[in-house]
């Protein structure tokens, strides 16, 4: 159930590309660092899109990838609003690969054979979800009680802006898929371990965004079919994200359709069109998706900042205060 979504340890959001997934994202990371916990940001990929949300101005600001995170990672502050108990980092395969590499051949020549970006492209164009599977370890690392990073403090929470639709649900498969083809020896132990994490649901949330539109939701309801198929996951909680203000009623509409052609009455009838027909969609994300839903509302900003993101979490964080309260 999502009444405790941010009790859990890990919370995996995604969604089809475009629908604000990493807004999202960001939204619920907030509300957690907020109650008090200690709150890591994850973006796989070596993007930034979260932390250039929360604290934006320039490419040295805290949490943006640079080139050496390809060989190491750096978990960054996130001062804002929220206190200072928000980190982030971007996890990109290679840098996962040679942590992995360092805990389990720390000295030798294979090591830094193996540690080569030759060898690595050779390996994950070899290995089809090795680059999944090495992500979502350092992901999964991250929400560990007890981490195997030297020196690392521990994260109340670990939140996940995952990959885009389809290749999330490889993602979370992927360590099962391991453990399943290796039988036995350290990936097939690791992939079990991780994958346990993942289908285990007082451990890892599964968030699907979707925009309430007709290709958004259909494809967020593909995805809650692919991740029961590939990863053994149910969705947690979905949001309608972007949703406009449904101001007019059938009687309204049927007036506006009929009262000529004068710019305001277009820009009221497109409103109201718009707005009802996310409205249907949304009714259909909510009877199909399988779990509770909660909206967002759309945002007349050219980009969104800290001042957003404070309230969208204002808002996830009292829908979900209200479904634990049920």
């Amino acid at each position: 159930m999502a009444g405790d979504l941010l009790e859990r340890r890990l919370v995996v959001v995604t969604g089809k590309g475009g629908v604000g997934k990493s807004t999202v994202a960001a939204a619920l990371a907030v509300a957690a660092a907020r109650r008090g916990k200690r709150v890591v940001v994850a973006e796989v990929g070596r993007r930034a899109d979260v932390a250039a949300t929360l604290v934006p101005g320039g490419d040295d600001r805290p949490g943006v990838a640079h080139e050496d995170d390809v060989e190491r990672f750096d978990e960054r502050p996130l001062a804002g609003p929220w206190g200072d108990g928000l980190w982030h980092v971007s996890v990109s395969p290679e840098a996962a690969l040679r942590e992995y590499l360092r805990d389990q051949l720390p000295i030798g020549p294979l090591a830094e054979l193996l540690r080569s970006s030759r060898m690595f492209t050779a390996l994950t164009a070899a290995t089809p979800g090795l680059r999944e599977l090495l992500a979502l370890g350092k992901v999964w690392e991250l929400a560990q009680a007890e981490r195997r990073t030297p020196g690392a403090a521990p994260y109340d929470l670990c939140v996940m802006d995952a990959p885009a639709s389809g290749h999330a649900a490889t993602m979370l498969g992927a360590p099962a898929q391991f453990a399943a083809t290796a039988r036995v020896g350290p990936v097939a132990r690791q992939g079990l371990r991780i994958a346990d994490t993942i289908t285990d649901p007082a451990s890892t949330a599964v968030v699907v965004t979707a925009t309430a539109e007709e290709l958004p939701v259909g494809e967020a309801l593909e995805l809650r079919d692919a991740l029961r198929a590939e990863a053994g996951v149910d969705v947690a909680l979905g949001v309608g994200n972007g949703l406009l203000a449904d101001r007019f009623d059938a009687a309204d509409r049927a007036v506006l359709d009929g009262a000529g052609e004068d710019p305001a009455v277009r820009a009221a009838r497109h409103h109201a069109a718009r707005a009802h027909d996310q409205q249907r969609q949304l009714a259909r994300l909510r009877r199909e998706l399988g779990a509770p839903v909660s909206t967002l509302p759309f945002l007349p900003v050219a980009q969104v900042g800290p001042a957003q993101v404070v309230a969208l979490a204002d808002r996830l964080e009292r829908a979900i205060g209200r479904r634990a309260a049920a």
